[in-house]
């Protein structure tokens, strides 16, 4: 993060800290005035979904993903790395 600081004067650098101080402490002050907050809990019933089972969609297959994919090895598919 230095590279944000190469136009700022010390004086302030300074004040930005010091600004910046007060806001945490602030929201750390009104935080705890809050206090403990009761955990939220889901309970839910049987889903739609069966557990154990296997079966796959007869339109989705892993002869048409492999006949899809442009670039693939024997059992795997290869996928392109992206660079940023």
């Amino acid at each position: 993060m230095d590279f944000l600081w190469h136009k700022v004067s010390e004086k302030e650098k300074k004040e930005i800290k010091k600004q910046a101080k007060s806001i945490m402490d602030s929201f750390s002050k009104k935080l705890s005035k809050i206090g403990k907050v009761p955990e939220f809990v889901v309970e839910r019933g049987e889903g739609d979904r069966e557990e154990g089972k296997s079966e796959c969609d007869e339109n989705f297959s892993r002869k048409l993903m492999f006949e899809n994919a442009p670039e693939k090895n024997k059992d795997f598919i290869i996928g392109e790395k992206k660079s940023w």
